[in-house]
This record gives structure tokens, sequence and C-alpha cells, in this order.
């Protein structure tokens, strides 16, 4: 593509005239695949182009239409072969009649469609690895493998680009490592109104600012994975030590009850009552992380990047992670927070005591120093001029037939 041919995006990214992208989710409820796929939509429409997601759609579609998207309802969560089938001969109708000009994959089974028919109908494809999927034989490695049937690989971290690599053992040129981006005009502590951190405390039971004792906040799902009965079981020490805390677990359980009023029961069974607080979804995540002093992220699995871990570093808050994966790229301990060995509640409970005793300008401290070097290194145009640079490059190599 010459220089200057097409359309721009930040500056430095040329898009072809009429460029139409295909995004392919299973759902658009949330989590951080859906949320880049939300970025790279907006990306793409700033830079002239359309973009068009293919799934079963979600609470994120009002969002998807904001940012200038459009949805293509197609049941992309399904694992039953002859619906797959069905969806793979309805997104080649997508393909033809839409002109799409490359698809990105951002998930495994609704991968298998839409590889099929993009490459029946001769399109590009990208695949996004959100995550590290783990294969026991070798027909579970073959089943994780179509996200390297592409033209190229993003990965999200060099975590996750060093197990593709090793995992299936493609070129390297293939793979590149694109670090997830954050909104930073969302994530601003300066654009977050007070009464909206002052609403979420009084929903949550929480003391007005400066008040009570130190607030952390442990913000994704439930589910055994992220690492909720680590805390539990850290904050009881606490208590046992007379040091008095506030955890808030905000996340949904998204169909599993079991596991919320188990864990329910374990907060009951410890006296933690009124000292950690289960609060469901929340919507308003900026100014949940101003309504917290501390983020946890105690997963027992490694996050292949973890937003909720830049996230709250963006809005100015210290975090406690576990050491492995990701997360280990995006934590420096003793300047944007701590690190602990996942599922160890002792160590979780020392690193708590720890963001106590800094007091509330040791953390203001390290909290800026978590935002300094995070809106360095992991912005939203960043990861999405990265991203447009990819689509770029196999579009060129495409038509140059390499």
């Amino acid at each position: 593509m010459a220089p200057g041919a097409g359309l721009r995006y930040q500056g430095a990214v040329s898009l072809p005239p009429n460029f139409t992208l295909l995004q392919v989710v299973p759902e658009l409820e949330t989590g951080g695949a859906e949320q880049t796929t939300l970025d790279v939509a907006r990306a793409v429409v700033a830079a002239g182009g359309r973009a068009l997601v293919a799934s079963a759609g979600g609470r994120m579609e009002a969002r998807l239409s904001a940012a200038g998207g459009e949805l293509v309802r197609l049941p992309m969560q399904s694992k039953n072969p002859l619906v797959m089938l069905q969806t793979g001969r309805a997104l080649r109708r997508v393909l033809r009649e839409r002109r799409v000009s490359l698809v990105h994959v951002r998930s495994r089974a609704p991968a298998f469609p839409a590889l099929w028919a993009a490459r029946v109908e001769g399109v590009p494809t990208v695949a996004t690895y959100h995550g590290i999927y783990l294969a026991k034989g070798a027909l579970k490695r073959w089943y994780n493998a179509v996200m390297t049937r592409v033209d190229r690989v993003i990965a999200n971290s060099d975590y996750t680009r060093n197990h593709v690599l090793t995992e299936h053992g493609i070129a390297p040129e293939k793979v590149v490592s694109i670090p997830r981006g954050v909104d930073l005009e969302r994530f601003d502590p300066v654009h977050v109104a007070a009464e909206r951190v002052e609403a979420l405390k009084g929903a949550w039971g929480l003391p007005p600012a400066g008040e009570g004792p130190l607030v952390f906040l442990l913000a994704g799902r439930l589910t055994p994975i992220k690492g909720h009965e680590t805390i539990i079981a850290a904050a009881a020490r606490l208590k046992d030590e007379g040091r008095d805390l506030r955890v808030i677990f905000a996340g949904d359980d998204q169909g599993r009850t079991a596991f919320r009023e188990s864990l329910e029961a374990r907060v009951r069974e410890a006296g933690l009552e009124g000292r950690v607080a289960l609060v469901g979804h929340c919507d308003d995540m900026p100014a949940a992380f101003l309504a917290a002093d501390v983020a946890l992220l105690p997963t027992l699995v490694p996050e292949s990047f973890g937003r909720a871990a830049v996230e709250p570093q963006v809005m100015g808050r210290p975090v406690i992670a576990s050491d492995h994966g990701g997360t280990t790229e995006t934590v420096l301990p003793g300047q944007t927070g701590w690190l602990a060995p996942p599922g160890e509640a002792q160590a979780w409970a020392r690193a708590m005591a720890e963001a106590q005793d800094l007091g509330g300008e040791g953390l203001r401290r390290l909290g800026q120093a978590a935002r300094d070097r995070a809106v360095k290194l992991y912005s939203n145009d960043a990861m999405c001029a990265a991203t447009l640079s990819v689509y770029e490059q196999v579009l060129d190599a495409r038509k140059g037939g390499t």
C-alpha cells in the first residue's frame, strides 16, 4: 500500500477505502475479549471503515452501537456441530453481501465456522489469543490450534505469545504481541464525579471518603479460578490479628449460584459479615476503583494479560496480584503494587497488611507511580493502532501474494 493511500488511524496506519471488518466473539455480555472487540470497532469506525461484530449479543450491544459498530446476530456461542455448520453458511452470506475485507476471530468455538467461511470466500483472517488454552491431549491441542490457522495471530501479552509459540510450534514472525489497552478517557480520575463514587460507597455500605478502614476491591466474575476464597481466608487472618478492613467482591455469578452461596457461607463462618461483601455486577468500574484503596487480582490460574490489574492502576490505585502469567508484566512489586503466590492466604494477608501499613500518603505515591506507568504502556489508542497495523500488514501480504 502506497504511503498516504487509504484511510488513516492515529496518523500512522492506513486502511483501504471501503474497509469492512468482521469481528467474531461468542457473546457481548462482559469480559476483556468483548471490551477489546468494542475498542477495535470504535477505532475502525474512527478510521472511516465499517465495523461488524458477529455474536449472540448481550448487555454490551448498546455500547457497540454507540461505538459505531453493527451487530450481526448469530449463535456464535454454540458448539453444536449442526448449528456451527448453519452459522458458517450464514457467515458466507455476510462476507459476500457486506463485502467484508478481513475477519478477526476472538474465541475458539466460533472460529471454526468463521474461518471456514473466510477460507471459502477468500477473506484474510486474524485471531487474538485472549487467554491461555491448555491441552492435555492431541484432540484438545488440535481444537485450540484453530486460533493459529489464520494469516496472523495476536497475543495479548508476551506471556501469551510465548505460550502460543511453545504449544503450537508456529513461525515466530506469525505471532505479534499487543497488550490490551485501557480507555484513558473513561478511566481517568479527573472525569469521575465524586457523586458517582459516593453513590457506590453508599450502595456497598462503605463509609464516605476519608473515613473508615482500608477498602480492597476484587473485580471479576464469581468463579473459583478468580481466587475469592483466598481473599476470604486472608481477611480472616487479618481479623484475627486485630486489623480492620473492608473487602468488596464486585462481579456477576453468571449462573454459578452454588459458588456464590458457598462464598457467602465462608464469609459467615469466618465472622466476616460487614467486612467482606458480595455486591454483584458493577457497570461503573472507574468509580468502583476510586471507591477502593487497593485492587486485588488473586487468580489461581495465570491471567494471559490481566486487564483487572491495569485498569485500577490507570485510576491511580496500587494492585496486589498473583505472581504468575501476564500480571508479572503489568505489576511491579514495590513500585506499583505487590505480587503474591496464588492461593497462599498467609502471603496475601501479609501483602494486604503491608498496604494498610503504608498509610494514605504511601498508597497515593504508589498509586501515582502505577498510573504513570500504565498510562504510558497500556493506552487503548496504542492497542488499537497496533491492531489496525496488523490488519494493514495482512491485507498487503494478501495483495502481494505472500
